[in-house]
């Protein structure tokens, strides 16, 4: 099994969930997370006074799929969320050595449908 964390842009969630779910991937978990990188932050205008925001807000999503399905999502967030700019994000890609579904205690890929 793999672990897939995607820092994307907030305005393609919908669209990577999309697509997601159209590659036969069911769970997924979101956070709203800051973060710096080549995108280098961004000027905003507060009542009349610019300020420089550091950290861009960005959203991470974490999916965890069974070896064989690794393809056909990472493919699915790439598509649906790049733009071709700076700042569309990265994916981390990592080993998951088990899972265990609390409520019926069954472990490993059963676990994860």
């Amino acid at each position: 099994m793999k672990k897939i964390e995607a820092i994307i842009r907030p305005h393609k969630v919908d669209e990577v969930k999309n697509a997601l779910v159209d590659a036969g991937i069911k769970g997924m978990t979101i956070a709203e997370v800051r973060g710096i990188g080549r995108q280098k932050g961004q000027t905003e205008v507060y009542r009349g006074a610019e300020y420089q925001i550091d950290f861009i807000p960005k959203i991470k999503l974490e999916v965890i799929v069974a070896d064989n399905k690794l393809d056909d999502a990472v493919s699915a967030i790439i598509e649906a969320a790049k733009t071709g700019q700076i700042g569309d994000g990265k994916l981390f890609i990592s080993t998951i050595d088990d899972v265990i579904r609390v409520r019926t205690e069954e472990r490993g890929e059963s676990a994860l449908s």
